[in-house]
């Protein structure tokens, strides 16, 4: 890393071997985390959590959110030290970047050029992802997260093929007699966080293509942040001015935008320590060191402080189309809020049966261990990692637009199982705190509540007792709808103290299209200690 042998074409050659080896090196821990994280995404059955959890516990937003401070220090120190490598080792969506930008870098070899720091647009960006999260807009904030924006778009459009591949093999295997996989459904969520997956995606993807690090650059706040540490980092880009021979190969190969070979000028704030410009070289005249260059490259490192200034025509042109685009698409997805039309099956051609549909619940029910609906609007980035992970199909992200793509819970194809607790281990931000399967039943994040128009032992005059028969608490009794008369229908009574809010009684209740008896959810979600000593002692 050092400038070591510059005074002999044999130290020069071991230098650029050195060289060689520390971007195969960055790029092999890149492709270590950008697999490890895509998979935490792609997994249903939360078993990879326990092995790649803590790649999602090293991201800086949540880190952040999470108040993680020995993460926060690493991450610090390091930019200190190597400048920007977060940003194309640790962050997957970097790494997605720099991969779409190598695809696209084959079309067209050595395409890019050096720009100036949009330092105006940036801190806007920033600005206003902060403001946003003081008033509890968490919605804008999870739009700019990087971290989040990567397991949106893993768990909306990457997912559903991953567990198409898992049902063929399901159906192979069931036809050898083998329990090695298990089917899964694969269905939309919500449709606004699928519209602002794809969205994102295009857009990021596009801006890569064309120009490769801009998201990261321009609209990123993490990039924000760590660009004011790199630009103090000590091992850094370097010119030497003597050498150099003003060939431009590492201008036009830098997907950061970042290096100015005319005035041996490298914008350390954008730049991301990939490596290329190292081995774009011929004549030696780039080294990652802590030594300062010649008089040309000192000059040009005190422009990047603002000692010197410098400005063109062409660079005071700040338009650019594809960030509006970016914003224009976020706000046709924030608006966008469609329902999915019931869909009917045939059993056996005996009976059409319409699928459940979710009643309007005054108050959404959050995960249990998010404390409260504040707490989850406060730390949630919307990431989806915990929905991703839901083995029960419960959870989805809410279509409301001050809680866009946060996590809520809704029973039509599931409920919340007792012994369940994968949401609370797997979320790196502290939205919804550790939850052990032995305090599960002793966490109320709502109540059940009957409707009784709904309910068929009054409306068809038939026996039911399903919501009271599977209440893993005991919170439902069938009593006679007529105190005085015990030969009316009987009817779920609820005892809001001890329910839990798990909606087995709305998941499995037979009415359709709206169950007879549904969750209401609590704001502040609370702790019952006779509920735990219970489960305690029916695990004993």
């Amino acid at each position: 890393m050092l400038m070591l042998f510059d005074s002999s074409a044999w130290g020069w050659r071991i230098k650029n071997k050195i060289e060689i080896m520390l971007r195969k090196v960055r790029i092999a821990l890149a492709l270590v985390f950008f697999t490890g994280i895509t998979l935490l995404f792609l997994d249903f059955s939360g078993s990879l959590h326990a092995w790649l959890g803590w790649m999602a516990r090293t991201q800086f937003l949540p880190a952040l959110l999470a108040t993680n401070v020995a993460v926060l220090l690493f991450l610090v120190m390091l930019t200190l030290v190597f400048g920007r490598i977060y940003c194309s080792v640790i962050c997957p969506m970097g790494v997605m970047q720099d991969i779409i930008a190598w695809l696209g870098k084959r079309k067209k070899h050595c395409r890019y050029g050096f720009s100036k720091e949009k330092r105006v647009l940036r801190w806007m960006f920033l600005i206003v992802a902060i403001v946003a999260w003081v008033v509890g807009v968490a919605s804008f904030v999870a739009l700019l997260a990087p971290y989040s924006s990567y397991g949106r778009m893993v768990q909306n459009l990457f997912q559903p093929l991953y567990l198409g591949i898992n049902n063929m093999l399901a159906l192979g295997a069931e036809h050898v007699n083998s329990y090695a996989f298990y089917s899964k459904d694969v269905w939309i969520r919500s449709l606004p966080t699928f519209i602002i997956a794809v969205v994102t995606f295009i857009t990021v993807a596009f801006l890569a293509w064309r120009n490769g690090r801009t998201y990261c650059n321009t609209v990123c706040p993490v990039g924000t942040i760590l660009s004011v540490l790199a630009r103090f980092s000590w091992l850094k880009i370097r010119f030497d001015g003597e050498k150099c021979r003003s060939c431009s190969l590492c201008t036009r190969g830098c997907k950061a935008a970042c290096i100015d070979f005319k005035r041996h000028y490298v914008d350390y704030s954008r730049c991301v320590v990939c490596g290329d410009c190292l081995t774009a070289c011929k004549f030696d005249a780039l080294h990652y060191t802590h030594k300062a260059g010649n008089a040309s490259s000192v000059k040009a490192e005190k422009q990047q402080a603002g000692v010197v200034k410098a400005t063109t025509d062409e660079q005071k042109n700040t338009s650019n189309v594809t960030r509006r685009s970016f914003l224009v698409g976020a706000a046709i997805a924030f608006t966008a809020a469609a329902k999915a039309k019931v869909k009917k099956e045939t059993y056996g051609g005996m009976a059409v049966v319409a699928d459940k549909e979710a009643p309007n619940r005054a108050t959404p029910i959050t995960p249990p261990g998010s404390l409260s609906a504040q707490n989850m609007a406060r730390h949630c980035t919307g990431c989806q990692l915990c929905v991703a992970e839901c083995p029960n199909d419960v959870l989805r992200p809410s279509a409301d637009l001050l809680h866009l793509m946060q996590p809520v819970m809704s029973f039509e194809r599931g409920y919340c199982r007792p012994e369940c607790n994968h949401c609370s281990q797997v979320c790196p931000t502290g939205a919804i705190k550790p939850v052990s399967r032995a305090e599960k039943t002793a966490v109320h994040v709502g109540h059940a509540v009957w409707v009784k128009k709904n309910c068929l032992p009054v409306t068809d005059g038939v026996e039911c007792g399903n919501c009271a028969r599977h209440c893993p608490v005991n919170a439902i009794e069938m009593v006679p709808l007529d105190e005085a008369d015990m030969s009316s229908p009987f009817v779920p009574a609820v005892n809001e103290e001890r329910c839990i809010g798990c909606g087995a009684c709305e998941n499995l209740c037979p009415s359709r299209p709206f169950s007879a008896i549904y969750v209401e959810g609590h704001e502040v979600q609370r702790r019952d200690k006779d509920s735990q000593k219970a489960m305690l002692s029916n695990e004993e």
